[in-house]
């Protein structure tokens, strides 16, 4: 599947070899060469994309409030893990946003995509989605207990720059957003492609 990724994005080099598959994340090494000529074994995890939404209906931002069996995440926005076979991230948030929330939306961009940490080759990737098209009923997994609110653009924003808050991650966004229409007026994310 292809994806964009941050240029400057650390990848897993293609000679490592995967030395343990887990759910979540794999595990890849490989021997690097050293500034004095040595070499060492060196690591990197894998772990599975994440997309996530910033979805705007009737001028307000949809955040949720989530139980899960080993964990509760206030204000979060909608979104997953993204599921093998997937065959792009586009059709992974659209089937997250619609099963989380019941939404689907006509318009739809990336707007930012951030490692999850230089030892980590994982993303999350966040899109933005307006234009409600109708509402159907939720699908939440076994281990899902949603509720989902629309909350106002600025309240967003305040949230967003609370560090520890979950809509801290999407501050990059909002902090150069001063209302709705630019949030809208945010371009589309430009990087390198990748097809793994």
């Amino acid at each position: 599947m292809k994806k964009v990724v941050p240029e400057d994005a650390i990848l897993i080099p293609d000679n490592a070899k995967r030395v343990f598959r887990g759910i979540v994340f794999d595990v890849y090494q490989w021997p690097q060469k050293m500034f004095d000529g040595t070499v060492k074994t060196f690591e990197m995890l894998k772990r599975v994309d994440t997309v996530k939404a910033i979805c705007i209906v009737d001028q307000k931002i949809v955040v949720q409030h989530e139980k899960q069996p080993t964990s509760v995440y206030k204000n979060e926005l909608p979104g997953g893990r993204v599921e093998k076979g997937a065959k792009s991230l586009l059709d992974e948030i659209k089937r997250e946003v619609t099963e989380e929330t019941g939404y689907k939306f006509k318009n739809w961009k990336l707007i930012h995509v951030a490692q999850v940490t230089y030892k980590i080759e994982g993303f999350f990737h966040y899109y933005l989605a307006w234009e409600s098209i109708g509402q159907q009923a939720v699908a939440h997994d076994a281990g899902e207990n949603i509720l989902t609110e629309l909350i106002s653009f600025e309240r967003a924003k305040k949230l967003s720059g609370q560090p520890g808050n979950l809509l801290a991650e999407v501050w990059p966004i909002f902090e150069k957003a001063k209302d709705i229409t630019s949030l809208l007026e945010v371009t589309e994310f430009q990087g390198q492609v990748l097809d793994r």
